[in-house]
């Protein structure tokens, strides 16, 4: 169920047989010439849409920010602080608690380590706080690094590339434009640079011209079933 569609009395109906909250978090970040800023935000919220027609879940109204470190030079780009996407996340989490779940995930679509970094951190402190609830953290790239190895993309195609243009073909066909083009970032090792722009002007890690939808349907109907199988696991443990 989509909470934002749902009425008060609806939603208090809903708590006596929903066990899980997903909250979808996602980006406005450049992504090349022929994605859109939100992409991380459609990927991964699309996807909840599909869990939620076939399991008994709340998917949360999605977080459209997140903390964008390589992109942030790039025109649209907009990051959050670490810190305020960790405040903002543990008061979601708290105000749900309050309103009695205990099992979360926190899927993201955008798959930027520190982003994913602080959304583990914040977990692992509301968790120290909550010591009965149980929260699953993962970022869309890591969930279908299996699905991607079938379909043999490779893993150095991470951003605006083949299986995120995949998907937006999929599930956004009218937001896709042309201009798409192979290129990947060319960041000095272990290096913190101030002139990211330098390194990684285009916004796209990979070859977004291999993409199609019907690679976009395959990824987003394995996803799904991957997640699925997680949020049915995480709920019966201690069952």
């Amino acid at each position: 169920m989509l909470m934002e569609k749902i009425t008060s009395k609806e939603f208090e109906e809903l708590k006596k047989d929903t066990k899980t909250v997903i909250i979808p978090i996602g980006s406005i970040e450049a992504h090349g010439p022929h994605l859109p800023l939100a992409t991380d935000l459609y990927t991964i919220y699309e996807i909840c849409k599909l869990i939620a027609k076939k399991i008994k879940v709340l998917v949360a109204p999605p977080l459209y920010y997140g903390l964008c470190r390589s992109t942030k030079p790039l025109p649209g780009t907009l990051s959050l602080k670490g810190e305020v996407l960790k405040a903002l996340v543990f008061n979601l989490l708290s105000e749900f608690y309050r309103q009695g779940f205990k099992n979360f995930f926190i899927l993201s679509g955008h798959a930027g380590g520190t982003h994913i970094a602080y959304l583990v951190d914040t977990a692992e402190a509301f968790i120290d706080f909550y010591k009965d609830t149980k929260i699953f953290v993962a970022d869309i790239f890591q969930l279908l690094k299996p699905v991607l190895e079938e379909l043999n993309i490779p893993e150095s195609d991470s951003h605006a590339g083949e299986w995120e243009t995949s998907l937006i073909l999929h599930f956004k066909p009218e937001l896709v434009k042309e201009g798409a083009f192979e290129d990947y970032p060319k960041f000095p090792k272990f290096r913190i640079v101030e002139d990211k722009e330098k390194y990684w002007s285009s916004g796209i890690w990979g070859n977004p011209l291999k993409a199609s939808a019907e690679k976009g349907k395959i990824l987003a109907e394995k996803l799904t079933e991957i997640l699925i199988k997680e949020i049915k696991t995480l709920e019966e443990e201690g069952v």
